[in-house]
């Protein structure tokens, strides 16, 4: 197979960026056309989108220099291979290139077969880890090697609740299991078997995220990881339930290594922190419910579910009948039509009972379930029921084809509570996002990472709400609105350049005007002079 890495050439002189791009054959070492970036910060932005295998960046550049860039790359595209070059032989940063484990520092003017050396090594070097990712043989090897059995059937149990109370803590002890706590929580990576690699089985791929997730998932804290129900599913230990936020950014950084290393969707849902093991179970559920939702919010991301619907996070109980948790599933999501099949299919079983008695319980156990579901999701009784005053005597009349009708009213009637519930949680959410943007655009560390902790929400889910709530990732909208403020000033005020820069929230002038200029096409000055009044 004829692979082929990604490169980006980072310089503020684009003909020196050129003239590097001329130098080599790409595609005889390996290598696709390189794309080009004028600075760190737009190399960054891209690279976040783009994933390149190999960047390549000088280091005085304005706005973000080579080095700082290449600190960013490792922080949160840690695969990236970095090479850096300057036009200055300088100690101090050869030595900074080493500690930020550059692959190369090279010298101006780039000799071309010199850089055609470090390129091949770098393919060979990419090409190993690939291997040693994809190769099936040793996955195969792993597979069978993989957690012990015992601990397996231990963990298993422990989510389905099975786990007796007076056995809890001899099992542990005797499988040397340590789960000190004195917080848990249950994430559900999934892994979408719709996406696979060439090469790869469905249980290959689950594994080698598996793999990577217990190489570089949340390496700092004590998990145990398991295979449940086609799944890989993680028992993290937490210090205090405050932590969460910090979990799910960590894994919503996972989602995006995982596409970035092996072409994999992944998604992961996150149950709510619990303090007794016993509760583990419906940290489980609420995990695996989280998951569900990525038909909602997207998939590639973690998806918490306290930060989604925290009412939602005691749904119902694990042994409950398949059909029945798919209708009750399909209530939590918003497609009408797979609801209906759902419930359709559930009272398929009425042809089978053979006497009223039979239909009677049956519908009076229905009814049960029903009102326990709206109950743990904190819905109107009376509005789910639609103010009927003895739904038992109610449903125990009705015939078979009246009784499908009342259901799939009903849940219907949930889905759209609960679909109400989200959206009324959202706006708000946002709302309060934008309201603090329009009043502090002039801090100039306002960041993701700031008015989510104004928020108390993870990043991940900030990101996804905001962006599908208003069209615009938060820089963006971020930058419009310093954007629309500075030309209000521009138009209506004398100030200098830097002094509505500063006001706008750049401590960089010159960043302020290439921004500016990026928005609106011209200079701040320019602008100014060509929208005169009078």
């Amino acid at each position: 197979m004829n692979r082929q890495y990604s490169v980006m050439l980072v310089d503020d002189e684009e003909e020196v960026a050129q003239a590097i791009a001329r130098k080599i054959d790409w595609n005889a070492i390996g290598f696709l056309q390189p794309s080009y970036a004028s600075n760190g910060l737009e190399a960054l932005d891209i690279a976040e989108t783009e994933h390149p295998d190999v960047v390549m960046t000088d280091i005085q550049m304005p706005y973000m220099d080579g080095l700082e860039l290449a600190r960013r790359l490792k922080e949160n595209l840690p695969n990236t291979r970095v090479i850096i070059f300057s036009g200055f032989d300088e100690f101090e940063y050869a030595k900074e290139a080493i500690r930020l484990q550059a692959e190369e520092y090279i010298l101006k003017p780039v000799d071309s077969e010199e850089l055609a050396r470090v390129f091949t090594r770098i393919r060979t070097s990419l090409d190993k880890e690939l291997d040693e990712r994809q190769n099936i043989r040793k996955l195969e090897t792993y597979y069978q090697d993989s957690l012990p059995i015992m601990r397996e059937g231990f963990f298993t149990s422990l989510i389905e609740g099975r786990v007796p109370e007076k056995e809890l803590e001899g099992t542990i002890e005797d499988l040397q299991i340590d789960l000190r706590g004195p917080y848990y929580c249950v994430c559900v990576i999934h892994t979408s078997i719709n996406h696979l690699p060439e090469g790869m089985t469905s249980r290959l791929l689950v594994l080698a995220v598996r793999r990577l997730a217990e190489e570089r998932l949340l390496t700092d804290r004590r998990c145990r990881y398991f295979h449940y129900l086609g799944n890989t599913v993680l028992l993290a230990e937490l210090d205090d339930p405050e932590e969460m936020t910090v979990l799910t950014n960590e894994c919503d950084k996972f989602c995006r290594l995982a596409q970035s290393v092996l072409n994999a969707v992944v998604t992961i849902g996150i149950g709510q922190a619990v303090s007794d093991l016993r509760e583990v179970s419906s940290s489980y559920i609420g995990a695996r419910n989280a998951v569900s939702y990525r038909v909602i919010y997207g998939t590639s991301k973690a998806i918490s579910i306290t930060e989604i619907a925290p009412s939602e996070t005691d749904i119902t109980v694990l042994n409950e009948e398949e059909e029945l948790r798919e209708v009750f599933k399909q209530v939590r999501l918003e497609d009408a039509g797979q609801l209906k099949e759902a419930v359709e299919q559930y009272l398929a079983r009425l042809d089978r009972f053979s006497n009223v008695q039979e239909y009677r319980f049956f519908a009076m156990e229905l009814v049960s379930e029903i009102y326990r579901f709206a109950k743990n999701n904190r819905l109107d009784l009376k509005e789910v029921f639609r103010d009927t005053d003895d739904v038992y005597t109610l449903v125990q009349r009705l015939e078979k084809n009246d009784l499908k009708q009342w259901m799939c009213d009903t849940c219907l009637v949930m889905q759209s509570m609960l679909s109400e519930k989200r959206l009324s949680n959202t706006q708000s959410f946002v709302t309060k996002a934008v309201e603090y943007v329009n009043e502090h655009y002039a801090d100039k560390d306002l960041s993701v990472e700031k008015i989510c902790s104004f928020l108390g929400v993870s990043a991940a889910y900030f990101s996804t709400v905001f962006r599908k709530e208003t069209g615009k990732t938060f820089t963006n909208f971020l930058t419009d609105v310093r954007m629309n403020r500075a030309v209000e000033m521009l138009l209506n005020q004398e100030g200098k350049t830097y002094i509505i820069a500063e006001a706008v929230g750049y401590s960089d002038p010159n960043y302020f005007s290439y921004v500016f200029k990026k928005q609106f096409g011209v200079s701040p000055s320019k602008y100014k002079q060509g929208n005169r009044t009078g």
